[in-house]
């Protein structure tokens, strides 16, 4: 059976029930939700897993890159290192699963050890729920990276730019399920803006969309639909962006890091305020 690409939105049939009483049925879109498994291979080591995560399925390829690059295996500007990312087309995959599991080569070791670092489904490794001071120093060595030395954009165009985002959300216009992330210059002007149902997920792509296009993950703001956890700055340091504007709030973990990285932090973005944490 020939395999089927699976898609951002899946049909469903629901009973809609109002206030007044009244019941409505209808067709409605819900965020696709699936695994992807990713797998690591380079000249003389076999492919391997180093990460499953539940995502949203599109821009798979972006979403493998980028979290190379913010868990340090790659370089923030590519160098060269991805020789290719396609589907695993292993004869022991369900039809079902092999557009769920994407190997990435590299043209020759990566830039650290990938360890031992994800054999489930939850969530483990530096880039998705780490805390204490260990994490921070290790986010920090991860981030020796080109940062930004670029313009930021000044609190007005701070304060546009959740809508600018939401202009390009398409998938959430039809669920309200999912997350967004873009990269933005300093005047404003987007770049890059994907979607999906894990925020760090939508940060991958952004980076990755970057990095296989031949150009920098680092550019003068990264803007994110939800709160600005840890895992957030710390994709943003490993890319090199140089500030980062979120929707919701930061944690002090978060704030911490980006005031001892430099990144400039601002949280409750909207027309009529934002707040600057560093």
């Amino acid at each position: 059976m020939k395999a089927r690409r699976p898609g951002p939105t899946v049909r469903t049939r629901v009973h809609e029930l109002l206030a007044d009483g009244t019941e409505r049925r209808h067709e409605d879109r819900l965020a696709t939700e699936e695994p992807l498994e990713i797998r690591l291979a380079w000249p003389g080591a076999a492919a391997r897993r180093v990460w499953v995560t539940m995502r949203t399925p599109g821009n798979d390829f972006e979403l493998a890159a980028g979290w190379l690059v913010h868990e340090g295996l790659v370089g923030p500007e590519g160098r060269g290192a991805i020789a290719g990312v396609a589907y695993c087309t292993d004869a022991d995959l369900s039809p079902e699963q092999e557009f769920n599991v994407v190997t990435v080569t590299l043209d020759g070791p990566p830039a650290a050890d990938p360890g031992h670092r994800h054999d489930t489904f939850s969530s483990g490794s530096s880039a998705c729920g780490v805390c204490g001071k260990d994490s921070v120093a290790s986010a920090l060595t991860v981030s020796a990276a080109a940062r930004w030395t670029g313009d930021l954009p000044d609190a007005d165009v701070v304060r546009g730019l959740p809508d600018v985002l939401r202009g390009g959300q398409r998938v959430f216009d039809r669920t309200g399920g999912v997350h967004a992330a873009g990269l933005f210059t300093a005047a404003g002007e987007p770049l890059v803006v994907r979607e999906d149902v894990g925020r760090h997920n939508a940060v991958d792509k952004v980076t990755g969309a970057r990095v296989l296009a031949g150009l920098s993950p680092a550019e003068s703001v990264l803007v994110v639909s939800g709160r600005a956890g840890f895992e957030l700055v710390q994709k943003a340091l490993a890319a090199g962006v140089g500030a980062l504007a979120s929707v919701g709030a930061p944690t002090s973990l978060s704030a911490g890091l980006a005031a001892e990285a430099g990144l400039v932090l601002y949280g409750f973005t909207s027309q009529r305020r934002c707040v600057r944490y560093t």
